[in-house]
């Protein structure tokens, strides 16, 4: 009988001390949960100053895209993918076959391994052009194959070759402002000014007496360069040449 008494107490001192247990359990129950948080996602901006700060430096942006262009809209200078590596156009001659398609010849140079190869593909094949910055520096001087530049801004000094600037290294002279192009803070490419000034060293002197003379001759310039200018031009003259079709443009102003 005692044993009973004390089991029937037992039992009823256990229900008790769960009641505020499952009375917690039912609350949370029918409480709504608090949303999950998340953490912010990587391609949501992250506040409206950053956004702004790329507008206004949006290089960091462009150097990691690419856009789709057609064949017919690739240039010299221009760097794109094919097959998965990036290749700088150094030429591009547009020719059409007959009642064929327009085609596109080019010549390309491997950014990696810096050699050129040729390739011909539709005026209308998509490809991706891949953004490239241009930084602009001033010529110290040249040494052989070798160039030295001095950005203008942070007075850092960069050493390329000169073979970077194509045909058109034959025109870089001390304190010529020229342009380069990084990917990956690589130099893939170097230009200078489309109009530069050049004496000309040697070239034959002005007919007289002669009626029917040429209206134009051949004059070697300072960098040993030859183009053809008009039969007045005399030796020791400067004059203002088309740096993109190596010819003569005008005489030099003074």
């Amino acid at each position: 009988m005692n044993a009973s008494f004390a089991s029937k107490r037992l039992s009823r001192a256990l229900l008790v001390a769960a009641a505020p247990a499952r009375r917690s359990a039912a609350a949370a129950s029918t409480t709504p949960a608090p949303p999950l948080s998340h953490p912010p996602s990587s391609s949501a901006p992250e506040s409206d100053g950053t956004t702004r700060s790329l507008f206004h430096s949006p290089w960091s942006v462009l150097q990691q895209r690419g856009v789709k262009v057609r064949g017919s809209d690739v240039r010299p200078g221009n760097v794109v993918e094919r097959k998965g590596r990036l290749y700088e156009v150094v030429k591009a001659d547009h020719s059409q076959q007959g009642r064929g398609s327009a085609m596109i010849q080019v010549e390309l140079r491997d950014v990696e391994s810096g050699n050129k190869v040729n390739a011909r593909f539709n005026t209308d094949e998509s490809m991706e052009k891949v953004f490239v910055e241009e930084k602009s520096f001033t010529c110290m001087c040249t040494m052989g194959d070798e160039v030295a530049l001095i950005d203008p801004q942070t007075f850092e000094q960069v050493d390329v070759k000169r073979d970077l600037f194509g045909k058109s290294g034959v025109y870089l002279k001390e304190e010529m402002k020229v342009m380069l192009r990084f990917f990956d803070d690589r130099p893939l490419s170097g230009a200078v000014p489309k109009r530069v000034i050049c004496t000309v060293v040697d070239t034959p002197p002005p007919l007289k007496g002669v009626s029917a003379t040429p209206a134009e001759k051949r004059a070697l310039l300072d960098n040993g360069l030859t183009v053809k200018v008009p039969a007045f031009i005399q030796s020791g003259e400067a004059i203002l040449v088309n740096t993109e079709e190596d010819s003569y443009m005008s005489r030099a102003k003074e």
